[in-house]
C-alpha cells in the first residue's frame, strides 16, 4: 500500500522491520521498487529473497520483467524470462505482456510482434495493448493497425485502444486515419475514457480535467503555469503538439496541450504544497509526452520535486529529470 502511494521509503522500512516474511512480502516489495524505477534495488532484494530461502513464484518473475521493462534492460529482461523455467514455471500470457512491452518500450517492435506470433496460447488484450503502446511511442501506424485489429478480434472495447491507435496515426502525420479510428470508435458506441488529475492536499482532494477552470483557484493555476511557462521555454523547452488530431496551426496546438489535467495539478500544488515538500499528482492515464517533458524542466526551473503516479508507472521529476528515463 505504501508503494502504491508514493511512500516507498516507508514501505521498505515497514518490510525491513517485519518479523516474519514470505514470497507475498518480498513480492511486494520488489514490485514497488519496479514501480519506482529503482531496477537495481530490484535486482538485488531478488537474490536476498532467494538467499533467505524463499523460491520466487510467477508473481516474482513478472516483478522482475517489471523492473526491467520500466528500465529498458533487454538483456536482463529475457534472461529472468528464460529463469521461469528453471524454477519450473512456465511464462503465463502476463509474462509475455511484460516482455512486449519491454521490447516496444526500446523500439524493437518487429521482435515484439515475433514474440506474440511464437506464444504458446491465444494473445489476450493485454499482450496487444502493450504492442499499441510501443507503436503510438514509435509512431508505427502500420504495426499499430494490426495489432489494434487483432485486440479488438478479443472482444475488447477498450477506449483507451481506440485512441492509441488515433493518436498513433495523428503522430505519423496522418490525421485522415486519425479521424477514421475515431469515427470507428463512436461507431462502436465506446466513450473515450476522460482523462483525470488529482493532488491531495491538507485533507482535500483537488480533481482536474484537461482546460479545466472550475477549480476555485484556476486563474491563480493558469498564472502560475503561464509565468513558469515562460521561464520553460527560455531553458529550452518546446511544446510536443504531434498527438493534436487537428489540422491548426502551432499556436492553437500549444494551447491544446498546454493545460492538461496533470499540469494543472501540478499549478495547484505550486501554490499550495509548501516548498521542501514533493508535489504529489495521480493520473487515470497515461502521462503524455509533452506533459512529461514540460514537468522535468518545470523542476528544473522551479526547484520543485513531482511525483506522478500514472497508470504505467510512478515518475519521480527533479532537477530536470524523471526516475523512468524516458522508459513508461
Amino acid at each position: 500500500m505504501y508503494a502504491k502511494c508514493g511512500h516507498l521509503e516507508d514501505a521498505r522500512r515497514l518490510f525491513d522491520e517485519m518479523p516474519e516474511r514470505n514470497v507475498v512480502s518480498w513480492s511486494a516489495l520488489i514490485n514497488g521498487f519496479a514501480d519506482h524505477g529503482h531496477t537495481d534495488a530490484a535486482f538485488r532484494r531478488f537474490i536476498e529473497m532467494q538467499n533467505d530461502g524463499y523460491r520466487p513464484n510467477h508473481i516474482t518473475f513478472l516483478c522482475m520483467l517489471t523492473a526491467c521493462s520500466h528500465a529498458g534492460l533487454v538483456d536482463e529482461g529475457k534472461r529472468y524470462f528464460s529463469l521461469m523455467k528453471e524454477h519450473g514455471i512456465e511464462p503465463e500470457a502476463e509474462h509475455y505482456a511484460a516482455m512486449v512491452d519491454l521490447l516496444g518500450r526500446v523500439g524493437r517492435i518487429s521482435e515484439a510482434f515475433d514474440l506474440i506470433e511464437s506464444m504458446p496460447m491465444e494473445p489476450p488484450e493485454s499482450v496487444w495493448g502493450a504492442l499499441l503502446m510501443a507503436c503510438r511511442m514509435f509512431k508505427d501506424a502500420d504495426t499499430a493497425a494490426i495489432a489494434a485489429k487483432r485486440l479488438f478480434e478479443t472482444g475488447s472495447r477498450s477506449s483507451g485502444a481506440h485512441m492509441l491507435l488515433s493518436n498513433t496515426y495523428a503522430a505519423a502525420g496522418r490525421h485522415v486515419d486519425a479521424a477514421l479510428a475515431r469515427k470507428a470508435m463512436r461507431d462502436a458506441g465506446v466513450r473515450k475514457e476522460t482523462g483525470l488529475s488529482w493532488l491531495e492536499a491538507a485533507g482535500e482532494v483537488h480533481t482536474f480535467v484537461s482546460n479545466c477552470r472550475r477549480h476555485k483557484r484556476s486563474e491563480e493555476i493558469y498564472s502560475v503555469l503561464e509565468k513558469v511557462g515562460e521561464k520553460m521555454e527560455v531553458a529550452g523547452y518546446v511544446a510536443d503538439t504531434s498527438a493534436v488530431l487537428k489540422d491548426v496551426d502551432g499556436d492553437e496546438k500549444q494551447a491544446t496541450v498546454r493545460y492538461h489535467s496533470e499540469r494543472l495539478a501540478v499549478g495547484l500544488g505550486l501554490l499550495i504544497i509548501p516548498e521542501g515538500m514533493p508535489i504529489r499528482v495521480m493520473k487515470n492515464l497515461r502521462v503524455c509526452d509533452d506533459c512529461h517533458n514540460a514537468i522535468k524542466y518545470l523542476t528544473k526551473c522551479t526547484g520543485r520535486v513531482v511525483i506522478l503516479r500514472d497508470n504505467r508507472r510512478f515518475h519521480h521529476f527533479k532537477d530536470g529529470a524523471c526516475s523512468c528515463g524516458d522508459f513508461w
